[in-house]
């Protein structure tokens, strides 16, 4: 059995459990992601495995990057040398798994947060989490193929509008909108999430993949370019002294005075 460092793995009959263990606020990297993508293609070879839930520690499903103390998180100079893949290229792999994914969404849902939690099937929530593209509320990009998945989920009109002003959505209105698919009590979220699983799991595993795959045929594709688009974006935004600006105001929590440079 392949030893994890910053995830648990488990299994519930027909359900395999990625739970996330970087409490409380499961900030993301290259290294975090590549697991969860290494879990959730090892369910993919056990034929006992038909759906994955994704589920997280902590107070939060996941902060985004931990841009105050680590700022390089994402750029194309992290990915280093050898074989080793940008995160957004690590989660690609997600996209091209063959399994459902349905996600346990507590707390932060934020920024690249966002992206991981969109790259599920489905998210079960409840109404104290908080879902948001802050991105440009740091002068910064939109990443991890949200300019992708977003729109898919709520049109293009609405995905712009949360893309320009980056505001936070509640989990009902999350619900309400298109981009989770359950409300529940925040204190039966992981309970329900496996029994949201669990639906899924009783149909046809074989046709469970075959439809899954015509449901999402070319979603990866069109992600990867996505987040092709996004790097370049990001990187040349992470150089100006707005960007700074906007990570120093969103850890002292007041409005960015950006100078448009």
């Amino acid at each position: 059995m392949t030893a994890y460092r910053d995830i648990g793995v488990d299994r519930k009959g027909h359900i395999g459990i990625i739970e996330i263990r970087r409490p409380p606020n499961n900030f993301f990297d290259r290294d975090l992601i590549a697991e969860i993508a290494d879990a959730a293609e090892a369910f993919d070879r056990e034929p006992e495995i038909r759906v994955v839930v994704l589920c997280a520690q902590g107070k939060n499903f996941c902060a985004g990057a931990d841009l105050a103390n680590r700022p390089d998180t994402g750029t194309a100079s992290e990915k280093g040398g050898g074989l080793r893949k940008h995160l957004y290229k690590e989660g690609i792999r997600l996209f091209r798994t063959r399994k459902p994914i349905v996600a346990a969404v507590q707390g932060a849902a934020i920024g690249g947060g966002l992206g991981l939690a969109l790259s599920a099937d489905f998210r079960v929530t409840c109404a104290e989490a908080r879902f948001s593209a802050n991105f440009t509320r740091m002068n910064f990009h939109p990443g991890f193929g949200l300019t992708a998945t977003l729109p898919r989920l709520v049109g293009k009109q609405k995905a712009a509008l949360l893309f320009y002003t980056g505001r936070r959505v509640p989990g009902d209105e999350a619900v309400a909108i298109g981009m989770a698919d359950k409300l529940v009590p925040m204190e039966e979220l992981r309970e329900a999430t496996i029994a949201f699983a669990e639906d899924i799991a009783i149909s046809g595993p074989l046709a469970l993949m075959a439809t899954r795959e015509t449901v999402r045929r070319g979603l990866a594709e069109e992600v990867e370019a996505a987040t092709e688009r996004e790097l370049v974006e990001q990187d040349w935004l992470r150089a100006t002294a707005d960007f700074k600006e906007g990570v120093k105001a969103m850890n002292e929590r007041r409005a960015p005075d950006f100078k448009g440079r």
